[in-house]
């Protein structure tokens, strides 16, 4: 049973932000730091990247754990109710992320997908991210 009314859970949903979350602010500030230069949510290109690098054909989407169901993490727990509803519209989002990078690797880019969760180890992340740039890492999925 949800605790809120549906106009109060309403008001609460309409703050999730889809641009410039926290997590986001946070790869772009790192990314910027480590000397790359990228373009934000590539308008053009299916999905709208968080990050974009153009001259290197790559792009990173940073995921938050819960919405788009990082496997394995405790941050992408099922909420208690409702859950028929909450299973349906996460496993579409998982299904919308795979089409997505599908589109994106038939026209030459590569992808690599940042977890909210992984934001707060910076030392492990710069390396991750270092080797996709640099092309020496061709992973989208963290270890």
């Amino acid at each position: 049973m949800d605790t809120l009314t549906p106009g109060e859970r309403s008001e609460r949903m309409a703050r999730i932000k889809a641009k410039n979350t926290k997590p986001e602010l946070a790869v772009r500030k790192l990314v910027h730091r480590m000397g790359f230069r990228y373009r934000l949510h590539g308008k053009g290109l299916p999905g709208h990247p968080d990050l974009v690098f153009a001259g290197r054909r790559k792009v990173i989407f940073v995921h938050g754990c819960f919405w788009h169901r990082h496997e394995d993490c405790k941050l992408a727990r099922l909420p208690k109710s409702r859950l028929d509803f909450w299973k349906q519209k996460l496993d579409a989002n998982v299904q919308r992320d795979k089409e997505v990078e599908r589109r994106l690797a038939e026209i030459g880019w590569e992808v690599m997908i940042v977890w909210e969760c992984e934001v707060k180890t910076e030392i492990g992340l710069m390396s991750r991210i270092k080797a996709f740039l640099d092309g020496t890492e061709n992973n989208n999925e963290s270890s």
